[in-house]
């Protein structure tokens, strides 16, 4: 590993897996060859993905999974490098952004860069709408902040500035329904999790209105019509999480109102 500007900060990127042989190896030839490090913090892999890692050099660690914000942050912590650059085991950074990111690092001051996410659903790049080059801070100086301790849905507390790039990283995130499915169950698991544990409460009424709301939202107004057949889907499996979410936080609650 070599990082592409010696004029730029070292970066170390932390990726957390479990069984990611399908999508891990892209992810890291992706970063490979301009970071400084790469460090996957795996939670029980029975498949290929720390093989695969292997032929990477990554810095490999083991932690029980906790929920994402705890891993993440523990990731964090492992890096030998201030500059953290979070990847998903799916995701994949386009050159044009490497370029990018090599370019402007070595701003003073910038403690943090968004990074723009395209989602690519049931192996079709989303060209439209909230799907396509939505900001996430994925890269940042760990001396200025680290991820909350969320289940799911985790973000960066980060006390300084921030730049929006350009350029995309690609999210191949679900293949088919079947893998979109499993996912599904284990994120709204999690998410009604920690909702429970804030003490927020639902009814039915709410549960009932969430669907409809949420599809006119994700279908209409974020333009997800545009997308095609996949923008459909997309928006009907997308409406269909808070209903299950909520649900699934009524049960933990015990089916009151």
């Amino acid at each position: 590993m070599s990082q592409g500007n010696s004029n730029s900060e070292k970066i170390s990127v932390v990726v957390l897996t479990k069984n990611n042989s399908s999508t891990i190896e892209d992810t890291l030839i992706s970063v490979y060859d301009w970071v400084d490090e790469i460090i996957v913090l795996d939670s029980g892999s029975t498949d290929d993905t720390l093989n695969i890692a292997k032929k990477f050099n990554c810095n490999i660690h083991h932690k029980d999974f906790t929920g994402f914000g705890e891993q993440k942050k523990y990731g964090v912590s492992l890096a030998k490098n201030d500059w953290i650059l979070i990847l998903d085991s799916d995701e994949v950074i386009t050159n044009e952004l490497k370029n990018e990111i090599i370019l402007n690092i070595p701003n003073p001051d910038i403690q943090g860069y968004l990074l723009p996410i395209t989602l690519v659903f049931l192996e079709k790049k989303m060209n439209h709408g909230r799907e396509n080059k939505f900001p996430h801070l994925r890269l940042f100086n760990r001396k200025f902040g680290n991820f909350n301790n969320s289940n799911v849905h985790e973000n960066i507390d980060l006390k300084g500035n921030t730049l929006k790039l350009k350029n995309e990283i690609l999210h191949y995130s679900y293949k088919n329904l079947n893998d979109y499915f499993k996912k599904f169950n284990f994120y709204t698991e999690l998410a009604s999790i920690d909702l429970f544990n804030k003490g927020r409460k639902v009814n039915s009424f709410e549960i009932i209105l969430r669907f409809p709301l949420q599809f006119i939202q994700t279908y209409f107004i974020h333009r997800n019509f545009l997308n095609g057949f996949n923008g459909f889907i997309w928006s009907l499996c997308s409406s269909l999480y808070p209903v299950i979410k909520l649900t699934k936080l009524k049960q933990l609650n015990g089916n009151k109102s």
